[in-house]
């Protein structure tokens, strides 16, 4: 094995955060090679509600959403103990809307535009074994690709490689974790005839909350069925029909039904270990963790995407002036999470909140779910109610593309 490869930038993961930084460097003349573990992306991905602060940044570095297949939500609808209590039509108060899109499409999309400039590399299907350090700083990584391993040096390597970021764990980087009470089953099925396109549904009761919406690829019924963390063991071992089940006990009719009626094209069902941490010190000499790999972020608000979305233009901020000139990268590197961790801990924040509320099992709990079905009825209530809503649409600091 021999050192076969060098480049200014070294992104470890192909998602949002790292595909998204990997397009923004090339495109300005930054030598950038991105791994990617899988070879295709070509799989199930969770969080793909795509928020106007997420959308402005895609706007920003000049890639279509129109081109890539996404569905607008239209409508809200809200049920507690299986009736209606809540409906919002989605442009009302709202200057631009969520969007439902396809990951594997806007990852696809990023990868080849990225391929149109000579300095950019893709590896797929390559996983890196290790970091490489010369004393305290690291030079870059050893990586098992198709074609046999190789080393790969790098001016900075960036971990954009998830909640499980290698990355972060060979550094041992800390974190500071927020408990999050809650797990999450998702699972896909064919869409209900009766359901207008662009709708979105949530359910709540004591210890449950059940969304369902339109996926951004095909159009079927993605769920995400929010339990008390520790329960799924349970549900688990009586089986998918049984589970199943559980879930109509807490959806109005028309949903029962058809989930009923549907379980054997219940597709892949799985449990998403809900998780909130946030590292602490993101850049370290010669590296920088951004996206899941530096905050694993609540389920709730659908932020996951949005924010790694946002790290990714502020990491190309700092970083492409210095890489220009030559300069040292370590102080630009670290101005990544001075940048945007304000973001990150406030969104972390709002987030803990409704959960505590809306999974609870005390009278108090139901207490308060009542008098907030009551609340967001009345015009003091939503206007209220739009003021959380719009941090999560849109972020609470101001991020634009500098470079």
């Amino acid at each position: 094995m021999s050192d076969s490869h060098a480049c200014d930038v070294l992104v470890v993961g192909g998602g949002p955060a790292g595909a998204l930084l990997a397009y923004l460097l090339a495109s300005r003349g930054v030598e950038t090679t991105l791994i990617e573990r899988q070879t295709d992306f070509d799989r199930e991905f969770r969080g793909e509600i795509l928020m106007p602060g997420g959308l402005a940044m895609l706007d920003a570095a000049g890639i279509e959403i129109a081109k890539i297949p996404h569905i607008k939500p239209r409508q809200f609808r809200g049920y507690r103990a299986g009736q209606q209590f809540f409906e919002l039509a989605l442009d009302e108060g709202l200057e631009q809307l969520p969007l439902s899109v396809s990951q594997p499409h806007l990852l696809e999309t990023l990868v080849t535009a990225s391929e149109a400039h000579g300095s950019f590399r893709f590896l797929r299907g390559a996983a890196v074994r290790d970091l490489l350090r010369d004393g305290d700083r690291i030079t870059g990584v050893r990586v098992q690709g198709q074609s046999g391993e190789e080393r790969i040096r790098a001016r900075l390597v960036v971990g954009a490689d998830g909640r499980a970021s290698v990355v972060r764990r060979k550094q041992g980087l800390p974190s500071r974790q927020l408990g999050t009470p809650m797990d999450i089953v998702w699972a896909k099925l064919p869409w209900p005839e009766r359901f207008p396109q662009g709708e979105f549904r949530f359910y709540i009761g004591g210890g449950h909350l059940l969304i369902a919406f339109p996926a951004g690829e095909d159009g079927r019924l993605q769920m995400a069925w929010v339990i008390l963390k520790g329960t799924y063991g349970d549900l688990r071992s009586r089986g998918i029909e049984d589970w199943c089940r559980a879930m109509v006990e807490h959806v109005d009719e028309e949903l029962g039904a058809h989930l009923l009626g549907h379980i054997s094209e219940i597709s892949r069902p799985f449990l998403l270990d809900a998780v909130t941490d946030r590292v602490q010190g993101w850049a370290r000499p010669g590296s920088l963790v951004i996206g899941d790999a530096a905050h694993t972020m609540s389920p709730v608000g659908g932020q996951g995407l949005n924010v790694a979305m946002r790290d990714a233009v502020v990491a190309a901020n700092c970083l492409v002036p210095v890489l220009r000139d030559g300069a040292e990268l370590d102080e630009a590197a670290a101005r990544v999470e001075f940048q945007r961790g304000p973001e990150i801990d406030a969104i972390q924040r709002l987030a803990a909140l409704p959960p505590r509320v809306i999974l609870g099992t005390r009278f108090f709990h139901s207490w308060a779910r009542a008098f907030v079905a009551r609340a967001v009825n009345t015009p003091f209530g939503r206007a209220r109610a739009l003021g959380p809503i719009g941090l999560f649409l849109n972020g609470t600091e101001e991020v634009r593309l500098e470079v």
